[in-house]
This record gives C-alpha cells, sequence and structure tokens, in this order.
C-alpha cells in the first residue's frame, strides 16, 4: 500500500488509475516500465500524527498560495502541477478541487472574523469605493475601509467586490454600500467616503449622510485629460504615436526590425507603451517611451514598407516640452498611490506645488502649443482643486500633519481658521474630559502621555509651536 486514500470501488479499477495517474504517477511509470516499486513498510502508531500534521502543513501552504497568487482551485487537477507536487513530497495526497474551495473559504471566514475583531478596536473609519467593469463588462461595486490600529499603524482592508446587477442610480450603490458596511459593524465608524466626481457615487455619499471626498487622482486624471484634449497640435501628436506604438503592437516583422534597431544603437530592448483612454498616465508612459526610444523607432520605420508616418524632430520637441510639463502630474498620481501613508494631509500642499511648477516650467515653454497646454491644465487645477483650502477636512489634516503644520498653506487665513478650528474642538474635548495641569514636555513619551491623559489644548498648542 503507497498510501492510506481510501477510494471508491465500482467491480473495475478506474478509480484507482485516476488516483495513480494523479497523486503516484512515478509509480504507474514504473509499473507500465516492468519495474515495480517496492511497497512501502506500513507506518507505525507513532508516524500517524507526524504524517497528518505533515499533510495539514501542505495543505495551508497550498491555500497560501492559490489566495496569494489569484490560482484558479483546478490547480490541483493539472498534470504538470500534480508531477511536480509528487516529486516535492511523494506522500503528499492533493485535496480535491471541492475540499480546496472549501479550505479557502475557511480561510475567508477565519480572516474576516479577525478583521472584524481588528475593526472593533478602531474608533473611526473611511472608506474608498469605486464602480469598474470586468473584462466581461460584468459592473463591480469595490469597497475598500482605511483605518488606524490601537499601535497606530495605518491598515487598508477590502470589504468587498460585489457583483452589482442593478443599474447604478445612487439609491443602488446607497443600499450596496449600506449593507457592507452593516456586515462589518461600522455603519457608525465612517467618517468620510472617497470616491470619483460621478454624481451618482457623490450622491450615494451624501445618502448614507457621509461626507465626500473626492478623488484627488481622480480628478488629476480628469484634468490633464482635458488639457491635452483642449491642445490640437498636442493632440495631432497623440493620434501619429498611437498609430506607430500600434503598428510596433501588431505586426511581428516591425517589433523584430525594432529590437534589431535597438541592438544596433545599444538602447534596450523596451517595448512602446500604448495609450488608454481611461488613464491620462498612459499617455505619458507612451510619450516618454517614445521619445527614449526615438532613433531606433525613426530608423525601424525607414527599413520598412509601412505608410505610418514618423514623428518630425519638431512634434519630438513638443513631447519633451509636454513631458516636462506632466511630469509633476505624475510624479503626484504616485505619491497618491501608496497605500501605506495617509494622503489627505498631503492634497492642500500637492496643489501648490504643482501651481508653482506648472508657472515655473509654463515660462521655460519655447513653443506654443506646450505653453496653452500649461495654460489649459493651470485652468483646471484652479477649477477643480482650487477649494481645497477651504475645505474642513484636508485643512486640519494639513495643520496637525507635522511635516507641513501651516507651511502647507498658500492662504494664510485658512491656515488661522484650521488653528481656531482644532483649539476649540479640543477646548470642547477638554470640557467633557478630567484635565490634567500642564506641564513641561521633552520627550515624545512625555507627548503621548499628555495625550492619553486629554489635555488636549495644551497639546496642540504646543505641537504647532514647536
Amino acid at each position: 500500500m503507497y498510501c492510506d486514500r481510501q477510494l471508491a470501488y465500482f467491480n473495475n479499477t478506474s478509480s484507482m488509475m485516476r488516483h495513480l495517474r494523479s497523486t503516484h504517477p512515478a509509480i504507474l511509470q514504473c509499473a507500465e516500465d516492468g519495474n515495480i516499486p517496492p511497497v512501502p513498510r506500513p507506518a507505525t502508531d507513532t508516524a500517524g500524527p507526524s504524517k497528518q500534521g505533515r499533510q495539514r502543513e501542505l495543505d495551508e501552504a497550498l491555500v497560501d498560495m492559490v489566495v496569494k497568487d489569484l490560482q484558479p482551485f483546478t490547480i490541483v487537477e493539472d498534470e504538470g502541477f500534480m508531477a511536480f507536487v509528487n516529486k516535492l513530497d511523494p506522500s503528499y495526497v492533493l485535496p480535491s478541487r471541492k475540499a480546496l474551495k472549501t479550505m479557502v473559504t475557511e480561510r475567508y471566514n477565519i480572516s474576516k472574523e479577525k478583521t472584524m475583531e481588528d475593526l472593533k478596536k478602531a474608533d473611526f473609519v473611511s472608506l474608498t469605493a469605486d464602480m469598474w467593469s470586468s473584462i466581461n463588462m460584468d459592473g463591480y461595486l469595490g469597497v475598500t475601509c482605511h483605518y488606524i490600529t490601537p499601535e497606530a499603524k495605518l491598515a487598508t482592508v477590502v470589504l468587498g467586490v460585489r457583483r452589482f446587477y442593478q443599474t447604478h442610480t445612487a439609491q443602488h450603490l446607497m443600499e450596496a454600500k449600506a449593507l457592507l458596511m452593516a456586515e462589518w459593524g461600522i455603519t457608525t465608524k465612517v467618517q468620510c467616503m472617497v470616491t470619483d466626481n460621478a454624481s451618482n457615487m457623490i450622491l450615494s455619499a451624501q445618502l448614507l449622510n457621509l461626507r465626500h471626498v473626492p478623488c484627488f487622482a481622480h480628478n488629476l486624471n480628469l484634468i490633464v485629460k482635458k488639457a491635452l484634449d483642449q491642445t490640437p497640435l498636442i493632440n495631432e501628436i497623440r493620434q501619429k504615436a498611437r498609430k506607430i506604438v500600434g503598428l510596433f503592437r501588431s505586426s511581428c516583422k516591425a517589433k523584430d526590425k525594432l529590437v534589431e534597431m535597438q541592438g544596433l544603437m545599444g538602447r534596450p530592448a523596451l517595448k512602446l507603451m500604448q495609450e488608454v483612454d481611461t488613464r491620462w498616465n498612459s499617455t505619458y508612459d507612451m510619450l516618454q517611451r517614445l521619445y527614449e526610444q526615438r532613433e531606433p523607432v525613426g530608423a525601424a520605420l525607414s527599413n520598412l514598407n509601412s505608410d505610418t508616418a514618423p514623428l518630425t524632430s519638431f512634434e519630438y520637441n513638443i513631447i519633451q516640452e509636454s513631458l516636462s510639463l506632466l511630469q509633476p502630474f505624475k510624479l503626484a498620481t504616485t505619491e497618491l498611490s501608496e497605500e501605506q501613508r495617509v494622503s489627505a494631509s498631503k492634497l492642500i500642499p500637492l496643489y501648490r506645488m504643482l501651481q508653482h511648477k506648472l508657472s515655473q516650467k509654463k515660462g521655460q515653454s519655447a513653443q506654443e502649443s506646450t505653453a496653452q497646454l500649461g495654460t489649459h491644465l493651470q485652468e483646471g487645477l484652479h477649477s477643480r482643486c482650487g477649494g481645497y483650502e477651504s475645505f474642513r477636512a484636508l485643512a486640519l489634516a494639513t495643520l496637525l500633519d507635522p511635516r507641513f503644520k501651516n507651511v502647507g498653506f498658500g492662504n494664510p487665513a485658512k491656515a488661522q481658521e484650521a488653528e481656531k478650528q482644532i483649539t476649540l474642538e479640543c477646548a470642547s474635548l477638554m470640557r467633557s474630559n478630567t484635565a490634567t495641569p500642564g506641564k513641561q514636555f521633552h520627550s515624545s513619551s512625555d507627548i503621548m502621555e499628555l495625550c492619553h491623559l486629554n489635555n488636549y489644548v495644551t497639546y496642540t498648542s504646543y505641537m504647532l509651536s514647536v
């Protein structure tokens, strides 16, 4: 007996042969070759628990792999995978697809319980929500929760990615979000919801009586896309660039010729990148890669029998200046995409940085079209983000961030107003808590002690003055 697996018997050996092929292919091969391996001696009683422990250990590792790498449950039925596992450990019995699904479900339930316990410890949470479509055009609602742990660590958890069968009305979105909030026990803890600028998303947050914060990265996307579309010459260059990239991504002959030219010119064999309509940074990536590879691309085009027009030196100069104008927006988008750092306090400083960089780089533009692009970017930035310093939550977050404080503001009056609001709130908290007499603070532990003792006004004044 090579393993302890019990098989069903129906007057034939079909089930045994399937088991041998899936679990002991090496033994089956030896049998077909006429070289029967010796049957392992029965395990002693003391070996039983060890074997069972090893089986559970490998089952857990398999579930880890499926979850982390998003593998399908059918992987346990793939012949190559079964043979690979058998080589690693012939004694390990792979679970069936149904059993694997059950194990993954159990892992999810355990993780969910742990996360719910963590959420119970959080005083406040914020949510981000988005609608998206799969490759099959099925609608999904994704909701993510962000909170601070008792250890002062920023935590993020996906509450759900739910198939959305209804029409995407504000009412339906509100109901779906409310169900998720109730399921996770955070209905009374949610302080705000971040979404894009879609009217149904904004209204759904309002129907839930939640503070709505527009997604800054989405605003940047709208600003840059509109500015690019409003600049005729740059629009024409983008169209030519899309055709060039399309040629090298769809023709094997063109791709091979580009690789050849890249090798002859000592350039890295990098693929050209195509623009995606919904993501402005894909436009930046496309133009940047074309500019970097302009010589191999031009040489490859001249050697191909194609009617695709190459970009001229003048057009490459336009691309270079455009990239210089767009680079701060690219950096700001990347900065906001970090999951392990807070972002609310960055919005006002980032807005001011973009204003400053645009004014600086626009003055350096030698071409009329890039100066025009800079003007459109400035107008869009002011229109969509100009009111950030008046947004109470963002102003308070900026003031309380030790990296920025009141220096992060462009309007000193808005900084003073935010400081006054914080002082008033702290005074209110102090009246409702036992205040501790003032003391001198010299170390971070002293400051944390002060905070825990609820002497909020003294603490706030101290932090804003250092």
